[in-house]
Formats: C-alpha cells, sequence, structure tokens
C-alpha cells in the first residue's frame, strides 16, 4: 500500500487563478499551523494588462506604476524597500504586447515600441513614464514578491485635437474570463473598440456577444476572436453584428479557452473619447461613484443577464443625503435587454453617485449597470464613464494624482464610514500624508485629496476602511485644454492584496492500493 500525501499547494494555486500566489506563511513569516481559520496571506504574483493607448499621432500618454507600502515595510527598511522573502527577488515589470491579427485580416506593420514604465524598486515610491504618438503598443506585465500585494499601473493619455480628441484614463486590468460593459454603442457616431488582451503563453478564444434594446444583436463572428499569446487585439463592435447601429447595448466578453485583459475604447464625434471598463458582476443593487458636480448629461445604461426583468429604483447620494431624481424615479430592465434613460440637471451642482436598488426589495434581480457622463455643451464637451463598483472591502489605490484637479468622491450607500487616506511619495519626490474621512450614511463626499509634502510629479491615492458600513469611490482627474473640460473618472476597486488560505484541520493524506 502507497501512501500519497496531498498538500495545500493545489488549493492556493486554484485561488491564484483569481487573486495571484500566496505563500504558505503566516503573516509574521512563520509557517501556517493547521488546525485554525483561514488565514490571509499577501498574493505573491500579480499581472496587469494596459490596452494600446491611442493611434493619434499627437496622443501623449502617461504611465504610473505603483505599488502601496505594507504594514511593516518601514520596519523592515527605512527607505520603504521591503525583503522578498522566500518568493525570491521582487519585482514589477510592464512589457510591450504585439498587436494580434483577428480572422481575415492583414498583419499590422512593425512599429517602434513604447518605453514601457520602469520598474518598481521598493512599495511605497510610484514611478512613470512616457509614450507619445500612435505607436505605443498595449502592455502585459507582472509583478512579484513584495511588489505584487496591491500593484496597479494608471495609463492616462491626452489627445488635444481631432475626431478622438480627449482626456483617456483607465486603471490596467486583470485577466478575467467573463466581462461585462453596459454603455457600449454601435452608432454611426461612435467608434467603441473592445481591446482583448492576452498575458498567457497559450493562445486565448474570447466571444463578444451584443445586446441592444430588443435583445441579443445577431452575431457575424461564431468562431470567436483568437487572441495570440502575449498579444492584444483590438475589434471594431460594429464589424461584429449586421444589425442596424444601435446607440444602447452592452457588450459580454467570454473566454472559451485561457483569459484576457479586456475594456472598450470609445471615441465619440461630438464629445470626445475615455476608455469603459467592464462593470462590478451582476447584482441587485449597484453603486456607481463620482459623477462631477458639473455634469450637463448623464445617461444610466444597464442590463438584466438573468431569466427575470429588473425593476430598479434610482437614487442620487449627494453631500447632504439620498435623494430620488426628478428626472428618472426608476428603470425596467427586461432579460436579456438593455435598457437606458437620461437623467438632466442630475448632480445641479453637487457631486454625487448613483444608486440601484430594487423597486421590491424582496425581488433583488441581478443587473449590470454604466453611466455616460458628459461636461461641457457644444464643441466644447468631453465624456468619461463611470461603470457599477464594488465597495472596497480591505485596500484600493488610484495611481497619476496631480497637484491640482483631482477630485475623490467618497460613498457610503448604507451606514456611515471612515476610511483612511493616503497619498503616497511623489514619482519624482515627496512625503506621504495621510487624512483620515468620514463619510455620512446615504451621502457621497467629494473631497480635495491630500497632496504629499513637496510633492514632485504624480502620486498614488490608498483609500483603506476604517470602520464603519460599505464604502464605493472613484477619482476623478481633470485636465482643461483650450476651454475644454477634459476630464476621466477611474473607480477604485479593491485591490485584491491578501488571499485567504484554508489551513488543513486534519490528514489529508490518500492511501493507494
Amino acid at each position: 500500500m502507497k501512501r500519497t500525501t496531498l498538500s495545500l499547494i493545489a488549493v492556493v494555486t486554484a485561488l491564484a487563478a483569481v487573486t495571484g500566489f500566496a505563500a504558505l506563511t503566516a503573516p509574521d513569516g512563520t509557517p501556517a499551523a493547521g488546525g485554525g481559520a483561514p488565514v490571509r496571506l499577501p498574493v505573491e504574483r500579480s499581472s496587469l494588462l494596459c490596452p494600446a493607448p491611442s493611434t493619434s499621432e499627437v496622443a501623449e500618454t502617461v504611465y504610473t506604476s505603483y505599488t502601496p507600502a505594507g504594514k511593516d515595510s518601514a520596519a523592515k527598511d527605512p527607505k520603504g524597500a521591503t525583503d522578498a522573502g522566500k518568493s525570491g527577488t521582487a519585482e514589477a515589470r510592464l512589457a510591450p504586447a504585439p498587436a494580434g491579427v483577428t480572422a481575415g485580416e492583414t498583419p499590422p506593420k512593425k512599429t517602434s515600441a513604447a518605453k514601457p514604465p520602469a520598474t518598481v524598486t521598493r512599495p511605497g515610491t510610484p514611478v512613470g513614464a512616457e509614450a507619445n504618438g500612435g505607436t505605443a503598443p498595449a502592455l502585459t506585465g507582472t509583478a512579484t514578491g513584495t511588489l505584487a500585494p496591491g500593484w496597479t499601473v494608471q495609463q492616462t493619455t491626452l489627445v488635444p485635437v481631432g475626431g478622438a480628441r480627449g482626456l483617456l484614463g483607465v486603471t490596467c486590468v486583470a485577466p478575467d474570463t467573463d466581462l461585462w460593459f453596459p454603455a457600449a454603442s454601435t452608432a454611426k457616431e461612435r467608434q467603441d473598440y473592445v481591446h482583448l488582451t492576452n498575458p498567457d503563453d497559450t493562445a486565448a478564444v474570447a466571444d463578444v456577444e451584443l445586446h441592444g434594446p430588443e435583445g441579443a444583436l445577431a452575431s457575424q463572428l461564431t468562431e470567436g476572436i483568437a487572441v495570440p499569446p502575449h498579444s492584444s487585439v483590438p475589434v471594431l463592435l460594429s464589424t461584429l453584428t449586421a444589425d442596424a447601429a444601435t446607440a444602447d447595448i452592452t457588450a459580454h466578453v467570454t473566454t472559451r479557452t485561457g483569459r484576457v485583459g479586456a475594456v472598450i475604447g470609445v471615441a465619440d464625434d461630438k464629445t470626445g473619447s475615455d476608455w469603459l471598463p467592464a462593470s462590478a458582476d451582476p447584482a441587485g443593487t449597484l453603486v456607481l461613484p463620482g459623477i462631477p458636480a458639473d455634469a450637463t448629461s448623464v445617461r444610466l445604461v444597464a442590463y438584466a443577464p438573468g431569466d427575470d426583468d429588473a425593476d430598479l429604483k434610482i437614487q442620487l447620494a449627494g453631500a447632504t443625503g439620498t435623494i430620488v431624481p426628478a428626472s428618472a424615479q426608476s428603470l425596467r430592465v427586461k432579460s436579456g435587454m438593455t435598457a437606458a434613460v437620461d437623467l438632466p440637471d442630475l448632480t445641479r451642482g453637487e457631486a454625487g453617485s448613483l444608486l440601484l436598488s430594487p423597486a421590491d426589495p424582496k425581488k433583488a434581480t441581478p443587473v449590470v449597470a454604466a453611466l455616460r457622463v458628459v461636461r461641457g455643451k457644444g464643441d466644447k464637451q468631453e465624456v468619461a464613464f463611470i461603470p457599477a463598483t464594488a465597495a472596497i472591502t480591505a485596500r484600493a489605490t488610484v495611481a497619476d494624482n496631480r497637484s491640482a484637479g483631482c477630485t475623490l468622491s467618497l460613498t457610503a450607500p448604507a451606514a456611515a464610514a471612515t476610511v483612511k487616506v493616503t497619498a503616497s511619495a511623489g514619482t519624482q519626490g515627496g512625503t506621504p500624508v495621510t487624512k483620515t474621512v468620514t463619510v455620512k450614511a446615504g451621502t457621497t463626499t467629494a473631497i480635495t485629496p491630500p497632496v504629499p509634502e513637496g510633492l514632485k510629479g504624480s502620486y498614488a491615492l490608498t483609500v483603506e476602511p476604517v470602520s464603519g458600513g460599505p464604502v464605493h469611490a472613484a477619482r476623478t482627474l481633470a485636465l482643461p485644454k483650450d476651454g475644454i473640460q477634459m476630464f476621466t473618472v477611474q473607480t477604485l476597486t479593491d485591490d485584491r492584496g491578501t488571499v485567504a488560505v484554508p489551513v488543513a484541520r486534519q490528514d489529508l493524506s490518500i492511501l493507494d492500493d
């Protein structure tokens, strides 16, 4: 009789498919003991994917890479560096990803690769890099060791003129297998490209389904979209269907094999361009944080992926409380169909966040949602998108904040909450500062975030819940240009810097005859 011992490696590997890798050691560095509840350990590997920023020759792109300092960083090294421990040398690096080719297309011409962001050398200090013109490629990257927990990269692009003009901001995304994008479009005035990036050594095959107000749009692609290893494929949504142009659709990206990072680049003839990130997973209650105070147009787009219709109550959480907008108090979303509603004069000069909840609390039908937000009027308009965003459970970070033009919106939809906001050192110098902010129940607190003392360059903002109820957050970056109120909004999502590792309570051996 042979005895084969099963370790927890298989369990950790399964968890790593979503959140990275964790070593089997306790927070103080000692081996995890058996018989207790699961312990949360720092991930040891994180992957991020950045789409190709622009095709415009006048585009100016800034990348900012950052890992928050751990709780023990200062104790281990006054300069902020931490010991990589058993995980080996810590590293966080991005590399160019060549453009892939979809069926029927000719291979793209070779272009000079943009220099990716510098390697992060220690937690707590962001680094930046620039790439100009329309040849900057998509980037794939991995952080390991002490640089993995909470690693984030912000890609910010300014296109001052042309049909794709605007300020485009996106937090580079982790690979996934199932993503929803409400507020996409195949309308004639829109050019919506879904960028599919494969970080792995094997090819991925992705499907993109489009759902309009009448249901699923007829697909012209039945074999899926092949995304070669370590490559990126941009696909124009309007080429995926023979149906008539549709203003409001929901794009659903899934993979048959492998995994991809996905984000939609939007260019509108009238309102400029920005990135549309994926919505939070389908849920009965959603929060869409960070609507600017001077928004001139807000359009809500929602989709119900299940078998049941959804009747949603619409509320706005402002500075003093939660109200029901006079322009639209509810929205009915039929199963398998995309619904949209305009919310004129929504903010009335007061920054806020939209709350969606079931009209009947006993019938919470899962939905996904996003906002299309416009500032300015006439030929001075600028667009941005705000997807539904989950609450911050442990920590969330957004990089590339400037000394001016930033607003941090914090929303506590259910109960009062207190959070700690930390401004990191700057990319070229500065001392971190921390501020505690309390948000009243049912309100949105919009603040000018703290700025590092002696700031040089840009910096990162980290939000950590301290007490109270759930908190949702978003950062607005505004860079006015030639009379246009150019802006972009990035929602803050939990960085999943730790992973719960189950601890064996008994012998997990199996007996082989």
